[in-house]
């Protein structure tokens, strides 16, 4: 059987990557992958599977016409606040499939916002045509509960992903902090001032290597290079491709400061301490879920003693995760899996 999987890939987004790597992790052998991406050739080479150009329709119907199955590849692709033109592009490709024939799979999403009536109702439409559909919140899973849906709930597939050591890791300086910072219309200057100032300060107390992580390059690097000018002590900025290795990467790590959903993810499932400063529900979702301490960026203190201060006192006193919470995590997102096997059985 050969499915086509759609998601936010060849962007150069780490959580994104990572999320496909679980899907092709979980994907039963029976099924041949063929990946719509921004870059084809790139994660041809990346994954070993077959693509497509995301955005040329011609090859898109080709491949759809000669495939059994449809999968959204988990990730946030039905919200609006990024832009309308992002859930009208995937609900298109899963109206399409669905026009054909076939089986599709919304898989381990994470629904909204969605905040205008539009969006709403195209995403609802199409995945009540869905053959099967899994969520990674219970926020996601409350709203298709008013949409009358059932859909699976489980932890994020990258709970279960497996993990890669990094070369040279263990050869930097410890203790050892991460820290992810993303281009977001809340994180202003202004905050990003404080929060520079916060992290050196934080550095002076505790004498840590501080290690920044870009997720993205497009909305991260810039951000890593411009708090590393300004750090005191020793820095790296640490840029990973394979996402077994971005994951990795947080063993060797005391402590998490991070924006990215994912970089909380991978952190927590290594027994890293993490400190949240959330930009989107589905960050917040999860420090509810998990108990991660942290600020939404919206209301992030001005004075960056009171954060320092936090930081330091969570470096010093907070836990990691416990291993059997952990364990229970990966264990559950392995769930996602079993749509895959029940749709073939369909």
């Amino acid at each position: 059987m050969r499915a086509v999987i759609s998601g936010y890939y060849g962007k150069g987004n780490g959580g994104d990557e990572a999320l496909l790597m679980s899907l092709l992790q979980m994907l039963p052998p029976q099924i041949e992958p063929i990946v719509l991406s921004a870059n084809p050739n790139q994660t041809q080479q990346r994954y070993g599977v077959k693509t497509c150009p995301n955005r040329s329709a011609f090859p898109i119907l080709q491949t759809l016409r000669t495939s059994d199955i449809f999968i959204w590849g988990g990730g946030s692709l039905m919200q609006d606040v990024t832009s309308l033109a992002s859930p009208i592009y995937y609900a298109g490709l899963m109206a399409l499939a669905q026009k054909k024939g076939l089986k599709t799979i919304a898989w381990a999403q994470g629904i909204g916002p969605l905040n205008h009536p539009f969006t709403r109702w195209l995403t609802r439409q199409v995945l009540l045509g869905c053959t099967a559909v899994s969520v990674r919140d219970y926020n996601s899973a409350k709203l298709l509960s008013q949409w009358q849906m059932n859909p699976l709930m489980a932890p994020d597939p990258v709970w279960a992903l497996n993990s890669k050591s990094v070369p040279g890791l263990w050869d930097l300086p410890a203790p050892r902090v991460a820290v992810n910072l993303r281009s977001h219309p809340q994180l202003t200057p202004q905050r990003l001032a404080i929060l520079t100032q916060a992290l050196i300060d934080f550095q002076k107390a505790t004498n840590t290597c501080l290690l920044l992580v870009p997720f993205q390059a497009s909305q991260d690097l810039e951000i890593a290079h411009s708090i590393a000018a300004k750090l005191p002590g020793f820095k790296q900025i640490i840029q990973l491709e394979d996402p077994r290795e971005l994951k990795g990467l947080f063993k060797g790590v005391e402590m998490t400061i991070g924006m990215r959903l994912h970089s909380l993810i991978m952190a927590a499932s290594e027994e890293c301490r993490c400190f949240a400063l959330s930009y989107d529900p589905k960050v917040k979702y999860l420090m509810e879920e998990i108990d991660i301490p942290g600020w939404e960026l919206s209301t992030l203190p001005d004075d960056p003693n009171v954060i320092s201060t936090a930081w330091l006192e969570y470096f010093v006193n907070g836990e990691a995760l416990h291993k059997d919470r952990i364990q229970s995590l990966k264990d559950r997102a392995f769930m996602h899996q079993e749509i895959l096997k029940q749709v073939m059985l369909k």
